[in-house]
């Protein structure tokens, strides 16, 4: 409950939360007890009393609680009643064993880490192309990976729709080691902007312009009028040639690979998009989250994905 509201609550919601679960079972233990009446039994002609309720007529007998029944209500209420005193519930109050799921997840985390720790750093030891090549610390790995990479990248690490795919050769920073280390341990902030001052024209020009970079289809002429607009606006970051630059985290605009391209969405259109409203990614730096041990198997683990058939 603590959770809910920071570290404690204050002394109004916790007197609140006090009267208001003591005194719904109060309420519920007088319902039971007055609805239990020792008089609910058939007179002398065996006629017992009714609720006056009746349906095609047919009518309720009003008769008391099976014995076994009330039992069982008031075996709730001791539970209950038990539970409050020893576990925390009742406001701040922390109960007789001061447990809490926030005691009991950092003493988990704490063994954990005791346990697993010098694992991790006698693989941080091995180099990742040599790490990579372990059937036993790729298994470590991949759980890593899924527990925190596979909501953006998917679980067969093949990305989706703004995310790249691990498992092809085309990476925006570079797929060496030391890339892949540098993306994991700090993050990167993928920034183009948008081209929309340059008009519709001048977009389709280049959109047909990028289209024939990767020998699409597209209409010769525009895209040759686009060149020039390239060269002048685009070469800075994807190169004269469109090759892309690692430094800069700018694709290849020429081996027909494209990240925002939506499903069902052409190509075509994706490049119309990207150029009229720029695109912004970010990738959030792993190694506040999971440590830099873990990181390094994950590294490992990505730099082997492209030794999968």
């Amino acid at each position: 409950m603590n959770n809910l509201w920071g570290d404690s609550l204050s002394s109004f919601w916790s007197a609140w939360i006090i009267v208001i679960t003591l005194g719904t079972i109060a309420l519920s233990v007088w319902i039971l007890l007055s609805n239990r009446r020792t008089d609910k039994v058939p007179d002398a002609d065996g006629n017992v009393e009714t609720t006056g309720h009746a349906a095609d007529g047919i009518e309720e007998y009003d008769n008391p609680l099976p014995k076994w029944w009330f039992q069982l209500f008031i075996l709730t209420v001791v539970f209950a009643l038990g539970y409050l005193v020893f576990y925390p519930g009742l406001g701040n109050y922390a109960g007789v064993l001061g447990w809490s799921q926030e005691s009991q997840w950092e003493e988990e985390v704490a063994e954990a880490q005791q346990r697993f720790t010098p694992i991790f750093a006698q693989y941080q030891e091995v180099p990742i192309p040599e790490l990579a090549r372990d059937p036993e610390a790729m298994q470590v790995a991949e759980r890593i990976y899924q527990n925190n990479c596979a909501v953006c990248h998917g679980s067969n690490a093949q990305g989706g729709y703004g995310f790249p795919n691990l498992t092809n050769d085309d990476w925006l920073y570079g797929g060496e080691p030391e890339n892949i280390l540098t993306t994991l341990n700090r993050g990167r902030n993928g920034l183009m902007p948008s081209w929309q001052q340059l008009g519709e024209n001048n977009i389709e020009n280049l959109t047909q312009y990028v289209l024939s970079l990767s020998s699409l289809e597209h209409d010769a002429e525009r895209a040759a009028s686009g060149e020039s607009t390239y060269l002048a606006v685009c070469a800075a970051c994807h190169g004269p040639s469109g090759t892309g630059n690692i430094a800069l985290g700018a694709p290849n605009l020429t081996n027909d690979i494209w990240l925002y391209q939506a499903p069902g969405q052409s190509v075509a259109d994706s490049v119309r998009q990207t150029l009229r409203n720029g695109r912004n990614g970010h990738m959030p730096a792993q190694a506040a989250y999971i440590g830099e041990e873990r990181v390094h198997l994950v590294a490992a683990y990505v730099y082997s994905l492209r030794f999968n058939d």
